[in-house]
């Protein structure tokens, strides 16, 4: 079952909230967010949320060390396996382990339980990992593992991305650029040490914030696009003096990619609705259909993400062209 991140989220939060204890296997490229999804579901819902890698682990780190008790030997469990409460045992890069540890792993996930260590009633036992098309070192993952796992695979998802990168608040020169360039949200080379991503992208976002080059993080290819792109922003009107309610005498580039960084830029600075109406009507003036939906989607995205629905209603109370177009991108947003 093949899913973007936010489709991702919203199955597993019903597995939570439907208290499931069904062993689940979640399946993705490197980068893709696979592992902070789990732990954006465990802290919306309140639950313990324990991260094991178990490629970096061996067969006694989880099953415990024997140790001598009135001449028997008993099995200590580690200190990471939870006794109580209620949460999330992720247990991640499961498929890069050796076959022993799959193996011990096996008896974990399956019978909730290991050497002298049985898992609490209340936590969900997940699990991630990498493809072999994605070029990761990886074993294959033995027949019956891998039958006792429910499998979703994640895919990257521009929208979903933007969605969260809006929320975070990251660099808006990086959501522009993307927004222009979509494709190179997620290209895997193999033979680079950086390639782009939405987890190196994220890294990209503070080196830009911090006046650092991308590349560490994206590489040399893509970032010497983004730095292209970034040029563009000194052809930008004053996008201040726009959300202000001014820019009477400023017209839209028609430059394609700068027009991307000025919509976008417009709705990532937009502080509240009056700011979003008068960067609307800016555009509205001198943009077409295409431009005024990219804006708003941008914008209904970002106020989702950040909490901003009251925003959102008085928009839709300015202007009826704009309640259609906030609606619409709403329900995309939904779907």
């Amino acid at each position: 079952m093949s899913l973007t991140p936010v489709e991702l989220q919203r199955y597993l939060s019903a597995i939570v909230e439907q208290n499931l204890p069904l062993s689940t296997m979640i399946w993705g490229p490197p980068g893709v967010g696979k592992s902070s999804i789990v732990a954006q579901i465990a802290a919306a819902n309140d639950l313990e949320f324990v991260d094991v890698r178990l490629s970096q682990l061996a067969p006694t780190d989880l099953r415990g060390l024997p140790v001598a008790e009135h001449g028997i030997s008993r099995w200590y469990p580690p200190e990471f396996l939870p006794t109580g409460g209620r949460g999330i045992l992720f247990l991640d890069e499961v498929n890069m382990a050796p076959p022993t540890m799959q193996g011990m792993a096996q008896q974990l996930i399956l019978d909730r339980k290991v050497g002298s260590y049985e898992l609490p009633p209340h936590w969900f036992v997940w699990a991630a990992g990498n493809r072999k098309e994605d070029r990761a070192s990886v074993f294959d993952m033995p027949a019956p593992l891998a039958n006792r796992f429910l499998h979703l695979t994640v895919r990257s998802d521009f929208d979903s991305w933007r969605s969260y990168a809006l929320g975070k608040s990251l660099h808006e020169q990086i959501i522009a650029f993307l927004t222009f360039r979509p494709e190179l949200l997620h290209r895997l080379d193999p033979t680079q040490p950086a390639w782009p991503s939405p987890r190196a992208w994220e890294m990209a976002s503070a080196l830009w914030r911090g006046k650092l080059d991308v590349a560490p993080a994206v590489g040399e290819a893509a970032g010497a696009e983004f730095v292209a792109f970034v040029r563009l922003y000194e052809q930008l009107p004053d996008l201040g003096d726009v959300l202000d309610g001014g820019g009477l005498g400023l017209r839209l580039p028609p430059e394609p990619s700068v027009r991307y960084a000025a919509v976008v830029g417009l709705a990532a600075r937009a502080r509240d609705a009056a700011q979003a109406y008068n960067a609307f009507r800016w555009l509205a003036a001198g943009a077409g259909p295409e431009w005024l939906q990219l804006y708003v989607a941008t914008l209904v995205s970002k106020f989702q993400a950040q909490g901003h629905l009251a925003d959102l209603v008085e928009l839709m109370q300015r202007d009826p062209e704009l309640a259609d177009l906030v609606g619409n991108a709403a329900e995309l947003a939904e779907a």
